[in-house]
């Protein structure tokens, strides 16, 4: 829990909340911050409400200079073999979600939940992983990847558009362009966040959610947010957005989105759990947006009022979720 990553604040609220919920089953559980080393007694103490204190992401330069602190400290805080049964990756986004982590546990031979690091690296890219719903038969928006200009972007995918780091989470650096002069400046604010940027057409209609634990397909949820787009504020900020589960569709609607959210996944290399998003434009045609390999699981995560929705508690989700690190791996 923790880490380096814009979604750092995110995955202490995930990982204290996982932390507490497996503890409630009688587990061993030792909380580690791979930037800073174990989490004490009373920082635990601390962050046991379980959500998302600030309402806007860490700065980047604050976040580079953190990275730059804890790369000595990395190799020495991660689990060794005997020592761990397993290890529950509540990280969120940059080295924690897009492969880095999981090959250096890879090495340790420690199980860890979720996807592998190809799967992770797949579903980090959205670039990749929207060329991989192509080819799978799933429906999603078109795109262009920057640098594009605004004759190529009105073109190719009109106005408006959505402007965003191609590998990032939680909607950091993301922007809503509907003017072709809001465009250049969008694209420098994704800029910040990662070296590649993508430009995708707007799709107006529902924001629908799939949940995917182990083969399963969990209960479609639909998120009305305060905000225009479901951004950071509105994810993680209660009442910020209402979320229902499951949502208002037919039942042929709900397998179908169902059946596109198992493809991705499937498309994506995934394994473990993950959570599909989409978009449902108005003649019922449902975009995917992306996959989220390691989801949020805060008082505000979508994944497990998913479960919650289909009878599963978060106590038994989390379980779940360990049960099926240790099938991947082998284990018992």
């Amino acid at each position: 829990m923790g880490g380096t990553s814009s979604e750092r604040d995110v995955s202490l609220a995930t990982g204290i909340r996982v932390t507490d919920a497996l503890r409630s089953r009688g587990h061993d559980v030792t909380p580690v911050d791979p930037a800073r080393g174990p989490i004490s007694a009373n920082e635990q103490r601390a962050l046991s409400s379980g959500t998302v204190v600030q309402v806007v992401p860490p700065a980047p330069e604050a976040l580079r200079q953190l990275a730059r602190e804890a790369l000595p400290r990395l190799v020495s805080n991660l689990p060794r073999q005997g020592d761990t049964d397993v290890v529950f990756l509540g990280l969120h986004g940059g080295s924690g979600e897009d492969g880095t982590i999981q090959s250096l546990l890879d090495l340790t031979g420690v199980p860890y939940t979720g996807s592998g690091l190809l799967g992770s690296a797949l579903g980090w890219d959205k670039d990749v992983s929207k060329k991989l719903f192509r080819q799978a038969g799933v429906g999603t928006a078109d795109w262009l990847m920057a640098p594009a200009s605004i004759d190529e972007v009105r073109a190719a995918l009109g106005f408006p558009v959505i402007v965003k780091p191609s590998k990032q989470g939680s909607t950091v650096g993301l922007s809503i362009v509907k003017q072709p002069s809001e465009l250049e400046a969008a694209i420098h604010e994704a800029f910040q966040h990662d070296d590649e940027v993508m430009i995708e057409r707007f799709i107006a209609g529902r924001e629908l959610t799939v949940g995917i634990l182990g083969d399963i397909a969990l209960p479609v949820g639909e998120i009305l947010p305060k905000h225009e787009i479901y951004d950071y504020e509105c994810k993680y900020t209660p009442g910020m957005a209402e979320e229902r589960f499951p949502a208002d569709l037919t039942p042929e609607a709900t397998a179908r989105v169902q059946d596109e959210a198992r493809r991705a996944f499937r498309a994506m290399k995934l394994s473990g759990y993950a959570r599909i998003d989409f978009r449902m434009a108005g003649d019922g045609t449902f975009y995917c947006l992306e996959g989220n390999t390691l989801p949020g699981m805060t008082q505000t995560s979508l994944l497990p009022q998913g479960a919650a929705a289909a009878g599963i508690s978060f106590p038994e989700l989390c379980e779940r979720i360990v049960q099926l690190a240790l099938e991947r791996r082998g284990g018992e």
